[in-house]
């Protein structure tokens, strides 16, 4: 039992215990963080596992020279790219089934104007939500469910991507080792987070103030 539950404390604190993942596996430590990076994008049931802060931590050890920085954006980069068009193929598959009239509450109508949303809006959600903890596990599902048209999906499931692993991953690697950051590390993670949900909390106040001028 003690085994389990350290390797379940790892799993899950993995960008704490990297030091010890990097001595123990060695290469195969890439494979491990595709392997976490893939699963919190591409589940709706894994939110919880580290996500930016993983990438943060893969950074400063990239700095140090302990990872490729070039193969960890490669590797980290896809595990997001692909977890999401996981989830959304999940949603899209589970979203008719929802919606065919069993469930009292949930009504074709809704469905409609989800994807109504989504075709209107849903880049701008598809790639800030990934800035978002747990939120960006849900993004792609409900596009899926909404039936976003997969084109435009894809494409900015892609920028989301490449903005949000690069990010991360460039903060790490240049401020990651500075005394101060190392130091207040969980705090600084929340604090970027912050940050990155401003532009999202704007819009949404925009869109409050508008259609309550537009009901005025």
């Amino acid at each position: 039992m003690n085994w389990l539950q350290l390797f379940i404390d790892i799993f899950l604190h993995l960008d704490e215990h990297l030091a010890t993942i990097l001595q123990m596996f060695g290469g195969w430590t890439y494979a491990l963080l595709f392997l976490v990076i893939f699963l919190e994008t591409g589940f709706v049931v894994t939110p919880f596992l580290p996500g930016d802060s993983l990438l943060f931590a893969a950074g400063t050890f990239a700095a140090l020279g302990d990872l490729n920085l070039a193969l960890l954006f490669l590797v980290m980069a896809t595990g997001a790219i692909l977890g999401d068009t996981v989830n959304y193929w999940i949603g899209h598959f589970i979203g008719p089934r929802a919606f065919s009239g069993e469930i009292k509450y949930l009504k074709q109508e809704h469905l409609d104007r989800t994807h109504e949303f989504y075709e209107k809006h849903g880049g701008f959600a598809v790639v800030l939500g990934r800035f978002a903890p747990i939120i960006r596990t849900f993004v792609p599902f409900v596009a899926g469910i909404g039936a976003m048209t997969y084109s435009r999906f894809v494409l900015y499931n892609v920028v989301g991507g490449l903005a949000w692993t690069g990010l991360f991953l460039s903060l790490g690697y240049f401020f990651g080792n500075i005394p101060v950051v190392k130091d207040n590390f969980s705090l600084v993670i929340i604090g970027i987070i912050l940050v990155s949900l401003l532009p999202g909390i704007w819009e949404y106040l925009k869109a409050r103030r508008e259609g309550a001028q537009a009901a005025d």
